[in-house]
């Protein structure tokens, strides 16, 4: 049996001097685990007087995963919170029965030349938790398990990998591991129920695959499956237990069709509630 089930390329989007990657959902496959949404953002380099600005937008019956490599974002959300999100911190957004959202720049920062680069990634919450309270959660980068492994840096991010543990937040078996390998160095991979491996940069192989640059690869459930690099190679691997079925549309996820059609009428209809300190803009429904 084949390591590798699956190689996915990023469809990629230009927002005008800002480009983002998209992996998942794909044609081929919706989800890894319970993650259903992973984007990768730039890097992306921006003159004095311009950057990022996304307009307040709701979600339903996900949690939002922000990790940024570079730059800053200014989050601000419904519920009151006001956050810079910085490298090295993991931010959660549980979205639940409804939350809406900004993602700015304060003007510091948009005010010199200034760089951005991350990841975002939504996971799916299983249908218990479909319509749990909305709230939002601030790591700070320090309290991110660091650990070498077989002399390469990883952080756990989320979930338990290499007798590490996160402090994150996880609402079913859940794995988010972030490792930074040198041209030669191998790492096996944390085993879980379903799992991939995305190369944010360099290049990998696996015993039986190549993994470029900007790749997902998904790796079947096998023990001592390992990646090596060869370059140096920034990765991220994601994966846990698949929630079950579930629907996707716009920025709203539910186990049925019925809520995400309520959620849309809510959204045109003004009935979320506003973003503390960003309530004139939003994104109209597509």
């Amino acid at each position: 049996m084949r390591s590798a089930e699956l190689v996915l390329m990023p469809h990629e989007k230009d927002l005008g001097g800002f480009k983002v990657r998209r992996l998942l959902p794909s044609v081929n496959r919706q989800m890894v685990g319970p993650w259903i949404f992973f984007d990768h953002m730039g890097p992306a380099q921006f003159p004095a007087g311009q950057g990022i600005s996304v307009r307040p937008h709701p979600h339903i019956g996900i949690a939002t995963v922000t990790y940024l490599f570079d730059g800053e974002i200014l989050h601000r959300d419904s519920l009151g919170s006001l956050q810079a999100i910085r490298p090295g911190d993991v931010n959660l957004m549980v979205c639940g029965s409804g939350i809406v959202h900004s993602e700015r720049e304060r003007p510091q920062v948009t005010a010199i030349d200034h760089a951005l680069h991350g990841l975002q990634l939504w996971l799916a919450l299983p249908e218990r938790d479909e319509e749990v309270e909305p709230s939002f959660h601030h790591y700070p980068g320090a309290s991110i398990p660091a650990l070498q492994v077989a002399g390469v840096p990883v952080r756990v991010m989320m979930g338990s990998a290499y007798g590490a543990t996160s402090p994150v937040r996880t609402f079913s078996e859940t794995l988010y591991v972030e490792a930074q390998l040198q041209a030669g160095q191998t790492l096996v991979l944390p085993r879980a129920e379903e799992r991939a491996v995305y190369v944010a940069s360099g290049s990998l192989t696996a015993p039986d695959t190549i993994l470029p640059e900007y790749s997902m690869t998904i790796f079947a459930n096998q023990p001592g499956v390992a990646v090596t690099a060869t370059t140096a190679a920034r990765i991220a691997i994601v994966g846990g237990a698949p929630i079950g079925q579930c629907f996707i549309e716009w920025n709203f996820l539910s186990s049925r069709k019925e809520r995400i059609e309520q959620a849309k009428r809510d959204w045109t209809e003004g009935r979320f509630t506003k973003v503390a300190g960003d309530e004139v803009e939003f994104i109209p429904l597509p």
